[in-house]
């Protein structure tokens, strides 16, 4: 049932960044909070005594890291339906199945070395670019920036999800829509300079691809305001641009061309090392 907000904590602050930013969508979205923890006790055989010391401790460090959160998150939105739980298991798993089942998993770009882990850590990374659902890696923003959300836009079908959720949170923040549509000119070896005209001629052809795949959007939002951009640039140095002066990013998990791939890719990866606002990664649901 993906009728809540999730948000996955271990009581750094990058968690508590998190827990911030889905308690404040949760309120918009109008959903109950769903705060888990990660126990995962790891691969390795220990005694009997040894288990039960390390087990015992992660459940008193799960109880304090999940109240804190609720603490937290209850001070932000004292009317808001929370529910918490700790889960046990590998964390990109278990995680991945809290995913699957809520509207977004949000999660914080640094962790105090567990599941969240560093931002490029492979769990985060596992978790963003292979969940089955929204992704949510936030990283805090000054609150007077504007309420405006970034997308990403290649032309092709995968954009859609995107589009979708990006849409819906600039409507539900009452903000603009930026849908940035990133290109280069050809860079073969057998194709010489081009003249400005034949850059012009491209220039047109790719603003008309991201007019024509945000028409329909536009059409079913129209209280959204909505800023087609257009960038001759590597994809990852206009989103990371864009993102200095946004609340959130969108991008879909797989693209064309230079947005190809899953978010182990060297774009994605360069975007949430990169990002200067929280990170949506949108991949559908199976």
């Amino acid at each position: 049932m993906t009728d809540h907000v999730a948000v996955g904590v271990d009581g750094s602050l990058g968690s508590a960044e998190a827990v911030e930013w889905a308690v404040d969508d949760a309120v918009r979205r109008g959903l109950p909070l769903r705060i888990v923890h990660v126990a995962d006790l790891g691969p390795y055989e220990l005694p009997v005594r040894s288990s039960q010391t390390l087990a015992d401790a992660q459940a008193l460090n799960a109880t304090r890291v999940l109240a804190d959160a609720e603490m937290r998150a209850r001070k932000r939105a004292q009317r808001l339906e929370i529910d918490t739980e700790v889960l046990n298991g590998a964390p990109v798993r278990v995680l991945r199945e809290v995913a699957k089942r809520a509207v977004e998993l949000v999660i914080g770009h640094r962790g105090a070395g567990g599941f969240a882990g560093a931002l490029l850590g492979s769990v985060c990374m596992q978790v963003a670019g292979h969940a089955h659902g929204t992704v949510v890696v936030v990283r805090a923003v000054e609150e007077t920036r504007p309420q405006e959300v970034v997308v990403g836009v290649d032309g092709s079908e995968n954009s859609h999800p995107a589009l979708d959720y990006a849409f819906e949170q600039a409507r539900l923040r009452e903000g603009a829509l930026r849908a940035l549509h990133a290109w280069q000119p050809p860079s073969f070896a057998f194709i010489p300079n081009l003249s400005s005209h034949e850059l012009d001629d491209l220039r047109r052809v790719h603003q008309e691809l991201l007019e024509e795949q945000i028409a329909p959007w536009r059409e079913s939002h129209p209280q959204v305001g909505v800023v087609p951009d257009l960038w001759c640039a590597h994809p990852v140095e206009a989103l990371t641009e864009a993102s200095g002066r946004a609340r959130l990013v969108v991008v879909g998990s797989h693209g064309r061309g230079a947005l190809r791939g899953t978010l182990l890719g060297s774009v994605s990866r360069a975007l949430l090392a990169r990002a200067a606002c929280p990170v949506a990664v949108i991949r559908p649901r199976q």
